[in-house]
């Protein structure tokens, strides 16, 4: 295995050290005059303008007598006029605040504001001037030594317009000047240049460029752009020049050696980023994106606050539209428990939660850093949110009712489960314990102190399972969905499959190998796995809460499969690699109980649409609770016990369609990936 670039990019470290050393040396040779210059900053602003007045006027009586005959307009016209004038300029350009703000970030509102003040300086110029000239002596006949009328009879109207427009050249030319000097010029440069390429040649593209010029410390060279817009190909903004179109962005980086691609285009969808990084393959480039339009326009967030692009950005997908007023129907000032709070989904519920104000938040967790860790953070977040937390292991049937007696909670959002595949294959009693007999433990609570809303949190995994997670899984949805009943608490179960970035999930996995250089593992060429965001997963499952009425289970829309191994390629090209020569990528087969695909759909005849695009509901009987309460004794029998393949069976008698065999392999043989279409019937899947 080759490197060819350094992961913790050495250039950056590089150039950041240049850059600390410089402005130490300059805080130590300057650091006086820059403090001084602060502290009478106003003043010599005021200075300044004073000079421009003055200038402005002079260039002005120059312009009008051809710069001929000084002696005959310098001293008995320019002279007696400059006090006039300088009194009203610096006065009316007081009046519009022109002598605040950083030249160096002048902006067209500022030349605006400029032009307004010049406006304004030139009617009160010549009102000034006439009424001096005409009605002045007759009421005060001592301005007529001060100033004799035959002076101005040789004046030039002229020079009334021409001040008006050298004082906003000039005015504002300084202005310009000041920041080109910053921008260009004033750039400190520390090793080589990143070479980059910005994709998107809009707004966002536009004001990216102009913050890389506004660097104090020059970190990059940008090459061009790039613009799926034909119109635009070929056009120069800010010095650079539009060079074509992103489906040619492989060329490009290849001809002009890029280092890095900023994509500049805020509302681009994650499918079109994606494109993108798989165009690049091969190239060592690396991706940064720049945020969102609307955050640059609220002053939120600077353009050079860029982020590396990550996985997220590629799979990822449009903001789930939600009804927050269903949502906060049932949370606002309301008491709302969530266990497996310091898991990924369930940190993201409490999260999410907390922005529907709720009466009292309970946090009930069995790890006890992952509790703490959440805890602090809400408790930044929502300071005046009442939270309690409980460390508690929902096998516990005492301490569960105990807890739920004292919170008495109106909604429960249970997110605690054990989800680690391989691992509930080498310890399925274990499985059974927490995610069948720890749920019917809250379950059973919920529905003795009359909690109004039982929401679990169930998994892809339930459907035809191949492993004991999934099939315990299958059980535990078995129970909520038997246990409802009218009248009582609304008992729903909500199934989706893979969280990008939860814990112990491939996206935190790939990411370790490829920081130590490789291989990343992945387990079979045609693994292919549903991906949505936590925050994504967290708010539909909220939403499919409030539409729920009990007995449901609901559907999340998961898009489309992603092959895993294609996941491991994007992740190695967004970190400045190229798959199988930079970092390899090995294939270490099937794991004890994983599946190549898992089978969700929202379509199909078992299938039902919902109010919301992206929920769906699965239509099937509960099965029967006396057969299912029978199985529950014999299971809890079997938990004592170190017989996994008489644990399997006696699930399997509660599930059917779970499959394995007395080896403790999960079939996988002549399995192939479904390609769901509108035609395929995923009911007689599920």
């Amino acid at each position: 295995m080759k490197q060819t670039k350094d992961p913790n990019n050495a250039d950056l470290q590089t150039q950041s050290i240049n850059e600390d050393q410089h402005n130490s040396s300059v805080t130590n040779d300057n650091g006086s005059t820059k403090s001084i210059v602060l502290r009478y900053r106003r003043v010599l602003i005021v200075l300044v303008h004073t000079v421009l007045f003055a200038l402005s006027l002079l260039m002005s009586f120059g312009l009008a007598y051809n710069f001929s005959d000084v002696t005959n307009w310098f001293y008995p016209l320019y002279l007696p006029m400059l006090s006039v004038i300088l009194v009203i300029k610096l006065l009316v350009f007081w009046g519009f605040n022109l002598y605040q703000g950083w030249w160096r970030y002048v902006s067209l509102y500022d030349l605006i504001r400029i032009t307004i003040a010049s406006h304004v300086s030139l009617f009160l110029f010549v009102v000034t001037f006439f009424l001096v000239a005409s009605i002045g002596p007759m009421v005060y006949p001592d301005l007529v030594d001060l100033f004799p009328l035959e002076r101005f009879e040789t004046f030039r109207q002229s020079i009334f317009l021409l001040d008006w427009a050298c004082t906003i050249a000039m005015v504002c030319g300084v202005r310009i000047a000041v920041r080109l000097y910053h921008e260009e010029f004033c750039q400190l440069s520390g090793g080589r240049l990143i070479r980059t390429l910005i994709v998107g040649a809009g707004d966002s593209g536009e004001m990216a460029l102009r913050e890389i010029h506004r660097m104090s410390v020059e970190q990059y060279e940008v090459v061009g752009l790039l613009d799926d817009d034909i119109s635009k190909h070929g056009a120069t903004i800010l010095g650079c020049k539009v060079l074509g179109s992103p489906d040619n962005i492989k060329e490009f980086c290849e001809k002009y050696q890029i280092d890095e691609v900023l994509i500049a285009q805020s509302s681009v969808p994650p499918r079109e980023v994606r494109k993108i990084v798989e165009k690049c393959q091969g190239t060592n480039v690396r991706f940064r994106t720049v945020p969102a339009l609307k955050d640059l326009i609220s002053g939120k967030i600077r353009v050079s606050q860029m982020r590396e692009i990550d996985i997220n950005d590629l799979l990822g997908r449009e903001p789930a539209k939600l009804d927050c007023q269903a949502i906060s129907n049932y949370i606002q000032n309301k008491t709302v428990m969530i266990t497996g709070a310091g898991g990924s989904i369930g940190s993201e519920m409490c999260r999410q939660i907390g922005n529907f104000n709720p009466a009292r938040l309970v946090l009930v967790e069995q790890a006890e850093n992952p509790l703490f860790f959440i805890e602090r953070e809400m408790r930044k977040t929502f300071p005046s949110l009442d939270i309690a937390v409980y460390i508690c292991d929902i096998t516990d049937r005492e301490r569960v009712e105990l807890i739920f007696g004292k919170e008495r909670p109106n909604a429960l959002f249970h997110a605690a489960a054990h989800k680690h595949v391989p691992l509930m294959e080498l310890n399925p009693t274990e499985a059974v314990k927490n995610n069948i007999f720890g749920t019917k433990n809250c379950a059973d609570a919920a529905a003795k102190y009359n909690c109004q809303k039982f929401v679990m949190i169930s998994t892809d995994k339930a459907v035809n399972p191949t492993s004991v997670m999934g099939c315990s899984k299958r059980i535990a949805e078995m129970y909520i969905q038997g246990i409802n009943a009218p009248g009582g608490t609304q008992f729903v179960t909500v199934r989706f499959g893979n969280v990008l970035g939860s814990n112990g999930s491939v996206v935190p996995i790939f990411k370790e190998q490829i920081l130590q250089g490789g291989p990343v593992m992945v387990t079979h060429p045609e693994m292919r796995r549903y991906f949505m965001t936590i925050p994504e997963a967290a708010q539909l499952v909220m939403q499919a809460a409030a539409i729920g009425k009990g007995g449901e289970i609901f559907l999340l829309d998961m898009g489309d499969p992603v092959k895993i191994v294609d996941l491991a390629r994007d992740m190695i090209t967004l970190s400045g690699f190229t798959p199988n020569e930079d970092i390899e990528i090995k294939f270490s087969g099937i794991r004890p109980g994983e599946k190549l695909f898992e089978e969700l759909s929202l379509e199909g005849e078992d299938m039902s649409p919902t109010s919301h695009e992206k929920i769906a509901v699965w239509q099937k009987a509960p099965v029967d609770r006396k057969t299912l309460l029978k199985g529950f004794d014999e299971l809890a029998t079997l938990t004592q016990s170190e017989c996994p393949n008489k644990v399997r069976m006696a699930m399997k008698k509660l599930v059917p369609e779970f499959h394995f065999n007395s080896d403790n392999e999960t079939k996988t043989t002549a399995q192939t990936p479904p390609v769901i279409t509108a035609q395929t019937n995923p009911g007689t899947i599920l």
